[in-house]
């Protein structure tokens, strides 16, 4: 399981990062959709819609998962910064980070900066300033979180919206199995007798379920007891009707606003 909740200082309403209009596409890998789909996730764990100015964020937020960073909060606890750096030791070998795998492999799976202090988070934005660390930053997020979502949605017949919602949870909750991984969330929302449409079931029903579900699981911890990011984001999209994301999209999350024109 894995969280990226940040309570960060949240910020005024920040500008739109794509032209404006309304998408017309239906699938998340779309590249505007996709792009929107990141600047939601960033509201939420970065307080700000400029996603592309995450890659050297580095922080721990205290969840016991040691460090959080990037674009998607890769954790030092968690595994997915441990192979993160390993796919840039392959891309650029002898690179800044190279160094700590030693340190990532020995402190997966707890909350322990051993071996990282002091000069981690240092090095960690000097990666950032390196195309190839973006670039394996964007590649190891669609690899474990958004291509599985997609994917998974896909197979449940929902569009755009409900793909975000798939993946807005993995990207918080992870896959790895436990009660709070997303195929539960999946599971106690199929429990209520809700279908997804490629089971013959009503979209908006389905998707109300599984936000329900997706709720229940993020009060289960208390660093994820405020749900703006579904109940004012996702819920209000999905009440709106916007199965598509069609722009404007409004929301509020941790009671700040924010726009996409």
């Amino acid at each position: 399981m894995k969280t990226f909740t940040r309570l960060a200082a949240a910020v005024l309403c920040a500008a739109a990062l794509v032209t404006p209009g309304t998408a017309q596409a239906s699938d998340l890998t779309d590249p505007e959709l996709k792009d929107i789909a990141m600047q939601l996730v960033s509201s939420a764990e970065n307080s700000s819609l400029d996603w592309r100015a995450q890659f050297g964020y580095i922080e721990d937020i205290n969840d016991d998962r040691g460090y959080t960073a990037g674009i998607i909060g890769f954790c030092s606890g968690t595994g997915d910064m441990l192979d993160l750096v390993r796919l840039y030791r392959d891309w650029k070998p002898g690179n800044v980070l190279e160094k700590y795998l030693p340190a990532l492999e020995s402190v997966n799976g707890t909350p322990s900066h051993e071996g990282l202090d002091p000069t981690f988070p240092g090095d960690w934005h000097t990666a950032a300033t390196d195309s190839t660390f973006r670039d394996a930053q964007e590649h190891e997020r669609d690899r474990v979180y958004f291509t599985p979502a997609v994917s998974r949605a896909r197979q449940d017949g929902v569009q755009a919206l409900g793909q975000f919602i798939y993946y807005d949870a993995i990207v918080m909750h992870g896959d790895s199995g436990g009660d709070l991984g997303f195929s539960s969330i999946r599971q106690r929302a199929l429990d209520t007798g809700a279908r997804p449409p490629a089971e013959g079931g009503d979209e908006t029903t389905w998707l109300h379920a599984f936000l329900d579900a997706r709720v229940w699981a993020m009060k289960q911890e208390p660093a994820h007891e405020d749900t703006s990011r579904v109940d004012t984001a996702q819920r209000r999209f999905l009440n709106e009707g916007k199965l598509n994301l069609e722009r404007p999209l409004q929301w509020h999350v941790y009671g700040e606003p924010y726009e996409i024109r």
